[in-house]
């Protein structure tokens, strides 16, 4: 009984969710669920691309339940993990994202995990997570 092993969380996490706006469906399933996952879903939902999400304990590693709004595009992660100091946010988000108007790029940073243009305002660099738009 051979199980594959989840390399990254996130990964899977934002890969279902495309998929399932690319079906137009109206919610999605993910498991498992991390702290990373339900961060880099709040700031989502911050910015208005997912509605409700509810995260399910089945004293295993958890599931989220989200509610689709059809507003993603695209949305994937970054990997490896590159950093990414502050004179170097706009190029990374020039090199992600479709237009400067619109698009997200999530970074870990040491005030938590924030997308570019907040990271900016804070004056901070950190880590690439992932971006969507």
């Amino acid at each position: 009984f051979f199980k594959m092993v989840r390399m990254d969380v996130l990964a899977d996490c934002l890969k279902s969710i495309v998929n399932a706006e690319r079906v137009g469906k109206r919610q999605v399933m993910i498991r498992p669920s991390s702290k990373v996952v339900v961060k880099f879903l709040q700031v989502m939902q911050k910015k208005g691309y997912i509605g409700e999400f509810e995260i399910i304990d089945d004293h295993r590693s958890g599931k989220i339940v989200i509610e689709l709004l059809g507003r993603v595009n695209k949305c994937g992660v970054i990997s490896p993990r590159f950093d990414v100091p502050v004179s170097g946010l706009e190029q990374i988000a020039s090199n992600l994202l479709p237009s400067r108007q619109f698009g997200h790029v999530i970074l870990t940073t040491t005030y938590g995990i924030m997308d570019h243009e907040e990271a900016r305002r804070r004056h901070t660099g950190g880590k690439l997570l992932g971006f969507f738009f």
